[in-house]
């Protein structure tokens, strides 16, 4: 399904490009943009997970560098079926985790120095787990084209700004409404962080099921939810907001962050977890 997810999110992300580069450049726009979407779509399924992991200094690790964090993604990866993830380590204290990577064989599970330092040994194990949950469920793919398309988006957005809609130097008839003009310059960033959020709040509850079931520790996964939230407020994660889809928790609060946020309430997502401990869920 999240094949279908994926293909379906590429075609709908890349025809609003294609549409906002038409209406806002005319039909030499709707072109370019149509390139530009080809471009992104590639970079993000081959190169997405370098560029993440440089964008955030991560480096990855060995087991000799870092043995019980390999001991838990070895151990989860084995319990998942999935090939054994790199493992890298973000030099933040903000805590956080995410998994990138464009499928199961070429994944990586990051961890912050924060998060390795204020959860404990359960926390990390159900935290990582719900990682190798997006990771089982090819959900890393899908985060990575809707970061890229909708910088897609903003970019011909930015072009559109400084360039005057770019109108002037085509005749009427190729050049772009003002009004549609207007219109997709504040309702194309707009439309692709609503599908980026709603796409992204649904894969992080099957990320917190996967993970519950797969560490069989959903409390540990709940506790570590309530203290990554908590210190989301008073510890700023360094980065750009395009990317908050891809950490456990939302590490840019504030603003309009928590009206598009990508991530669903805290506090649903540990009374979730708290419901699925009431029923006995088994160890895996």
């Amino acid at each position: 399904m999240n094949t279908v997810r994926i293909v379906a999110l590429m075609v709908v992300l890349s025809a609003l490009v294609v549409l906002v580069g038409g209406a806002l450049f005319g039909r030499q726009g709707a072109v370019m943009a149509l390139v530009l979407a080809g471009v992104m779509n590639f970079v993000s399924y081959f190169f997405s997970d370098r560029m993440v992991l440089a964008m955030y200094g991560a480096r990855l690790v060995d087991e000799s560098q870092a043995p019980e964090l390999h001991r838990i993604v070895r151990s989860l990866a084995e319990r998942a079926g999935v090939p054994m993830p790199k493992v890298a380590v973000i030099p933040e204290d903000a805590p956080n985790a995410f998994a990138t990577g464009r499928n199961p064989e070429h994944a990586v599970v990051a961890a912050t120095e924060g998060i390795l330092r204020i959860c404990d040994r359960d926390e990390i194990e159900a935290v990582l787990a719900h990682e190798m949950g997006h990771v089982v469920n090819r959900d890393i793919l899908l985060g990575a084209v809707a970061a890229t398309l909708a910088s897609a988006l903003t970019y011909l957005v930015q072009m559109a700004f400084w360039g005057g809609f770019g109108g002037g130097s085509r005749d009427r008839e190729e050049g772009p409404s003002p009004v549609v003009a207007i219109a997709a310059l504040v309702l194309a960033p707009v439309a692709a962080m609503l599908i980026q959020a709603m796409i992204s709040r649904q894969k992080e509850f099957r990320a917190d099921e996967s993970g519950a079931r797969l560490s069989g520790k959903p409390l540990a996964l709940a506790s570590a939810l309530r203290k990554l939230e908590a210190a989301s407020r008073s510890i700023p994660m360094h980065g750009t907001p395009a990317t908050s889809h891809l950490f456990i928790v939302n590490p840019f609060s504030g603003g309009l962050a928590r009206l598009f946020s990508t991530h669903p309430p805290t506090e649903e997502r540990v009374a979730r977890l708290t419901q699925m401990a009431h029923g006995a869920i088994a160890p895996a």
